[in-house]
């Protein structure tokens, strides 16, 4: 007999077409009114991250990747690095608070086998992304949020820390002398890192984590702990997750876009660019919207899109380490 649990991740494999054996790439120079420039191939074991502090956390995960390691404990390994970074403003210990003062983090993790885990709204521990894992691994659910996710952090050992940095903090001062209590958004977004793994048997997985939008709304979550919208990883075509706005992520489930359009023939790129053209479209207003996504397909091919220009990601491989700037609809 299925179980529920079963019979969601089988409903979570639905689509019956077949990935393409050749992906389409088109070349293009230019950014704005183009295609979307070639995907670019890389052997692997490959990793790849958004925004430039995922040159740093490429490394840690290269260290497991390198040595025939899991994609998976690559990818938790690679985004830890980015949570314990109190110097980046927009991720984990040090990420900006919400408009009261108080920083929430959202993360999610997947597997090549469809297994995902996620908390949302979690306060007070430094690596959420651990703590996602845990609840991918240890429990019968996909997500845990608030108190609970504390609780159930706590319960797992993690310990409970103050995440609001001196910097922070006075950024958030500063932030209310002006504001109006409205959430800070800008066309760069450095709001999440999303990381992506392909090891050497062949398997993907991915990590998501962030302390979200600047001083936000209490309680509110974005796309990067929503499996689909955030991240999304299915073995048997690629992977692909989403940086900026979480709100315009969320509303055409981002990631798991566009993973299913590289499921039907197109490359990172294409199906990257897309997946922004979509958005821009159901969006009257984008100024100041900025989103990226970022994919990576089962045979090492990968590519990004973003809908303004600034967008960038990290990718590591045994030949390759460097920043490389995504192809973007407008400056």
């Amino acid at each position: 007999m299925k179980t529920r649990r079963n019979f969601i991740k089988l409903s979570a494999l639905g689509s019956a077409a077949v990935i393409s054996s050749s992906f389409r790439s088109t070349e293009s120079e230019n950014g704005s009114n183009s295609l979307s420039g070639r995907s670019k191939k890389i052997k692997k074991p490959v990793v790849i991250s958004t925004w430039n502090h995922g040159l740093e956390a490429n490394e840690s995960a290269w260290k497991i990747l390198s040595v025939g390691g899991s994609a998976l404990d690559a990818a938790e390994a690679g985004v830890r690095v980015t949570e314990s970074d109190p110097s980046n403003m927009s991720v984990g210990l040090g990420g900006l608070p919400d408009r009261e003062g108080i920083v929430t983090l959202d993360a999610c993790i997947m597997d090549h086998n469809n297994n995902c885990g996620a908390v949302a709204f979690l306060q007070d521990i430094e690596n959420p992304i651990s703590v996602a894992r845990k609840v991918m691994e240890d429990t019968q659910h996909v997500m845990l949020a608030g108190s609970g996710a504390k609780q159930f952090a706590l319960e797992k050992g993690f310990s409970e820390r103050n995440l609001l940095t001196d910097q922070a903090r006075t950024a958030w001062e500063e932030w209310k002398e002006k504001s109006k209590y409205q959430p800070v958004i800008n066309s760069e977004n450095h709001d999440t890192i999303g990381l992506l793994a392909l090891d050497e048997k062949g398997n993907l997985a991915g990590a998501c984590t962030t302390s979200g939008m600047a001083f936000k709304l209490h309680g509110r979550v974005g796309d990067s702990p929503i499996i689909g919208a955030g991240l999304f990883v299915d073995n048997e075509v690629g992977a692909a997750c989403a940086t900026g706005v979480g709100e315009a992520v969320i509303r055409i489930a981002g990631s798991a876009i566009v993973v299913e359009l590289m499921r039907n023939g197109m490359s990172p790129n294409e199906a990257c660019k897309e997946a922004v053209d979509r958005i821009i479209k159901k969006h009257k207003n984008v100024t100041n919207l900025q989103v990226g996504f970022l994919a990576l397909n089962r045979n090492g091919e990968v590519g990004a899109y973003s809908i303004y220009s600034g967008f960038n990601y990290a990718v590591q491989a045994k030949s390759e380490k460097e920043l490389i700037d995504a192809k973007y609809d407008r400056k």
